[in-house]
């Protein structure tokens, strides 16, 4: 839970690194919470089929977009890629797993142009 708060207090910081922990537990946190409020908004009607949305999870999903974006660069920083890398994403299918790859891969040994090794 520290490494969600964590990206949660560096919200727009797209400098420096992230390693792996980081990244990963925020995108567990992130998972787990985007579930809960699908079915809270499920359960109290706030779901809309129409647009396959929730008010709740629509909020949450706005609340947290920057420091997704935000820790996901850092995260690219710490393998020695740009934070632009996150766009490859955008591609279809091949875009997603090559982001997966660079995100899953161990960090820069040391220092790096983007900063020091994160803890």
């Amino acid at each position: 839970m520290n490494w969600y708060v964590e990206v949660l207090k560096k919200y727009a910081v797209f400098e420096g690194r992230a390693g792996r922990s980081e990244y990963w537990y925020f995108v567990l946190f992130n998972f787990i919470i985007s579930v809960v409020l699908s079915l809270i908004d499920h359960f109290t009607g706030t779901y809309s089929n129409t647009f396959d949305m929730g008010l709740l999870g629509s909020l949450y999903s706005l609340a947290v977009l920057v420091p997704a974006l935000a820790v996901t660069a850092r995260r690219l920083h710490d393998t020695g890629r740009s934070g632009w890398w996150m766009f490859i994403s955008l591609v279809p299918l091949i875009g997603v797993i090559a982001l997966i790859y660079f995100t899953v891969q161990d960090s820069d040994p040391g220092d790096n142009a983007y900063g020091p090794k994160p803890r």
